[in-house]
C-alpha cells in the first residue's frame, strides 16, 4: 500500500517509482559495503586484542571475499525465484547475525566462521548482483546511469564510513564501532520493508523508458531448479570468448581494489607513520572521487563503446597504482594518488554489466554478471590474502600494490584487443529456471 501511494503521487508529478527502488537499493548497498569495508580498519585493533597475524586475518576476509563472489550468481538465480525483497532482507539477517555474535569471539577460528562464511554468505546474496538485477528490471532507458550511481554506492559505503569509523574505534574500540554497523544494517532492512518492491508491474508501471506494462508472472520452479540454473548459464557462457575476457578483468578488477586497497590501505598507510583516521581520510576521499567517477561511467557507457572506456580505466588505475610507492606517502602524493585512483574505484562495473547484457541478452545477463562479479571477488580474495602474506614474508605491502598495477595494464591490453560483442545467438534453454 505504501509503495503503490507514493508510486501514484510521484507519477502525477511525472517521476518514475523506479528512482525510489534505486535510492532503497542505494542505502542497502552502501550500508552492506560499509560492513564489508569495516575489517579494514579492525585489523590493528584486532592485532592488540588478540594477537592474531596479519595474514591470519587475513585469511578470514580472503574467505568472504570467494563466498561474497560465488554466491552472485546463485544470488542472482534466487532472487529471480523468490524475489528481490525476500533475499535482500534474508541477507541482512545473515550479516547482521555474523556481526553480532563476533563481538564475542575469542579464537580465530570464530573470526573465520563468522566474518569470512557467515557474513560472507550474506553479503554475496546482495554483491553487485543486486544492483544489476534492479537496473535490468526498472530500466529500459537509462540503464547505465541507473547502474553507475549503484555501483557507485559500493565503493561510497566502502570508503566514506571508514574514517567516521577508524575515529570512532580509535576512542571507544572496535566492538562499540561494530555495533554502529549493525544499526545501520537494521535501518536498511526496514527501507527494503517498507518501499522494496520486485517489478514495475507491482506499482502498476511499465519499465523507465517504456510505455507498456509487462505483467510478468513469478517463477514457480523448486529450490533444486533454483540452484542448478547458474551452473546451466555458467556452461553456455563459458563457450563465448566475451565470458572469459569479462570474468578475468573482473578478477584483476578485484585484486587492484576491495582485496587490496580496502582491506590494506589503512595498514600500509601505518607502515609509513600516517595514523588510521588519515589513512581513512584518504580513503573518503577516494570515495568522493568514485561517486562522481562512476556516474560519470555510467552516463559514458550510454553514449561510447564500452570496450574502449574499459580500456582507459584498467590502464589509468594500473598507472595509479604503479605511482603509489613513489608518492613518498605525503599527504599531498597521497592525495593526488587519492584523487587519480578514485575516479576509477568501480568506474568498471557499469561498462561491464551493458557488455554483459549486450552479448548475452537480458533474460540471463544478471545470472551471468554474477559469474563474472565472482571473478571479481577470487581476485579480491587472492590480493586480500597475498598482500598480508606479503607483509609478512617481505616486511613490504609495496610488491603487491605494484604487482596489481601490472595486472591492470594487462586488462587493459586485453579490451584493445577484444574487437566485437556478438549478441545471443539463440534463446536459453533454461530461461525457465531463471526467468
Amino acid at each position: 500500500m505504501i509503495a503503490r501511494s507514493i508510486a501514484a503521487s510521484l507519477r502525477k508529478r511525472d517521476i518514475h517509482y523506479a528512482w525510489v527502488v534505486v535510492a532503497v537499493t542505494f542505502l542497502v548497498m552502501l550500508v552492506t559495503a560499509g560492513a564489508v569495508g569495516a575489517p579494514g580498519v579492525f585489523i590493528k585493533p584486532l592485532e592488540e586484542d588478540f594477537g592474531w597475524r596479519v595474514d591470519e586475518i587475513s585469511s578470514a576476509l580472503g574467505i568472504r571475499f570467494v563466498l561474497f563472489g560465488l554466491m552472485g550468481p546463485f544470488a542472482a538465480a534466487f532472487m529471480n525465484r523468490f524475489g528481490v525483497r525476500q533475499v535482500v532482507l534474508a541477507a541482512l539477517s545473515l550479516i547482521i547475525g555474523g556481526l553480532v555474535l563476533s563481538l564475542f569471539m575469542g579464537e580465530l577460528w570464530q573470526l573465520i566462521l563468522l566474518w569470512g562464511v557467515v557474513v560472507g554468505i550474506g553479503t554475496g546474496l546482495m554483491a553487485m548482483v543486486l544492483g544489476a538485477t534492479v537496473a535490468m528490471r526498472w530500466f529500459a532507458a537509462r540503464r547505465g546511469l541507473a547502474m553507475g550511481l549503484l555501483a557507485a554506492s559500493t565503493a561510497s559505503g566502502q570508503l566514506l564510513f571508514l574514517p567516521g569509523l577508524a575515529k570512532f574505534t580509535e576512542v571507544y574500540g572496535w566492538r562499540p564501532a561494530l555495533g554502529l554497523v549493525c544499526g545501520a544494517l537494521v535501518l536498511a532492512a526496514l527501507a527494503v520493508l517498507a518501499l522494496m518492491r520486485e517489478r514495475p508491474a507491482d506499482v502498476g508501471l511499465a519499465r523507465y523508458g517504456e510505455t507498456d506494462v509487462a505483467r510478468e508472472v513469478p517463477s514457480t520452479g523448486s529450490l533444486g531448479s533454483a540452484l542448478l540454473a547458474p551452473l546451466l548459464v555458467l556452461k553456455e557462457a563459458a563457450g563465448s570468448g566475451v565470458f572469459w575476457v569479462l570474468f578475468g578483468t573482473f578478477f584483476i578488477c578485484g585484486t587492484s581494489t576491495s582485496g587490496l586497497i580496502q582491506t590494506h590501505f589503512i595498514p600500509l598507510c601505518g607502515d609509513y607513520g600516517l595514523a588510521a583516521t588519515t589513512a581513512a581520510g584518504m580513503l573518503a576521499l577516494m570515495g568522493v572521487f568514485d561517486f562522481v567517477g562512476t556516474l560519470g561511467s555510467g552516463w559514458l557507457s550510454d553514449r561510447f563503446d564500452n570496450r574502449w572506456l574499459l580500456f582507459w580505466y584498467y590502464g589509468l588505475r594500473g598507472l595509479s597504482l604503479i605511482y603509489l610507492p613513489f608518492s613518498d606517502f605525503s599527504i599531498v602524493g597521497l592525495t593526488v594518488f587519492a584523487m587519480f585512483y578514485g575516479l576509477d574505484w568501480i568506474a568498471t562495473v557499469p561498462p561491464t554489466v551493458k557488455l554483459t547484457a549486450e552479448r548475452f541478452g537480458d533474460g540471463k545477463a544478471n545470472v551471468v554478471f554474477g559469474w563474472i562479479f565472482a571473478g571479481h571477488q577470487i581476485g579480491a580474495a587472492f590480493a586480500a590474502y597475498g598482500a598480508g602474506l606479503t607483509r609478512v614474508v617481505y616486511e613490504s605491502y609495496l610488491p603487491a600494490f605494484f604487482t596489481a598495477g601490472v595486472l591492470c595494464l594487462l586488462a587493459a591490453l586485453a579490451f584493445a584487443m577484444l574487437r566485437t560483442i556478438e549478441g545471443p545467438k539463440r534463446p536459453l534453454a533454461v530461461s525457465e529456471a531463471v526467468a
